[in-house]
C-alpha cells in the first residue's frame, strides 16, 4: 500500500471570511460545499486539489508551509508586495529564492499567519525590471551536484516546463 497523491492541504484561519476572500482574490481559486465539522471550515477548488481553511483556536507553525504552482507569477508578486504579506520572516529572512535549477520560490503569508510558497518554473523568464528581490540559493548556500538539479516538480525538468510555458 503506498500513497498516490495529495488531496487537499489544510490551513489555520483566525477569521475564515477574511482569508478565504483572500484566498479568491489572490489566487483566483473557487469556494466549494464544505461539510459542517462543527466549527468554520471553507474548502476551495484549487486545480484538482482543494485547500481547507478552517477558523479554530489554535497555533500556526511559522516553517510549515504548502507550494502553489501560478499562471502569473509577476502579478502574485506585485500584488503580495501591495498587500504587505512577503514573508521576510521565513527562511534565510528573504522572500524570494532562485533555486539552484533556476526555479522561484516566494513566500507570503495569508491572513491568519500561514506560509505559502509560490513556484514558478523559469526565473529568466521573470522581468528584473518588475521582480528586482530576487536572491540564489547558491550565493546564500553552498550546492552540491543533487542540489543542483533538484526541481519542485518530481518527474518534471526545468527545460521540459520552459518547453511546455513556451507552447502555451
Amino acid at each position: 500500500m503506498r500513497a498516490i497523491r495529495f488531496n487537499h492541504v489544510s490551513v489555520r484561519a483566525s477569521d475564515l471570511e477574511k482569508s478565504v476572500k483572500w484566498y479568491e482574490d489572490m489566487f483566483g481559486v473557487a469556494r466549494i460545499p464544505a461539510p459542517n465539522f462543527g466549527f468554520n471550515v471553507g474548502w476551495l477548488k484549487l486545480g484538482d486539489m482543494q485547500l481547507h481553511v478552517f477558523e479554530y483556536d489554535c497555533a500556526s507553525n511559522q516553517f510549515s508551509h504548502f507550494g502553489i504552482d501560478v499562471d502569473d507569477f509577476e502579478a502574485i508578486y506585485l500584488r503580495a508586495k501591495k498587500e504587505g504579506c512577503l514573508a521576510n520572516d521565513a527562511f534565510n529572512k528573504h522572500h524570494l529564492f532562485e533555486t539552484p535549477s533556476g526555479q522561484l520560490q516566494l513566500y507570503i503569508r495569508d491572513p491568519a499567519g500561514n506560509l505559502i510558497e509560490v513556484n514558478w518554473p523559469d526565473a529568466t523568464s521573470i522581468n528584473r525590471e518588475v521582480v528586482k528581490d530576487i536572491r540564489k540559493l547558491a550565493d546564500i548556500h553552498a550546492q552540491n551536484e543533487a542540489n543542483r538539479i533538484a526541481t519542485l516538480s518530481i518527474g518534471t525538468t526545468t527545460a521540459t516546463k520552459k518547453e511546455t510555458q513556451t507552447e502555451q
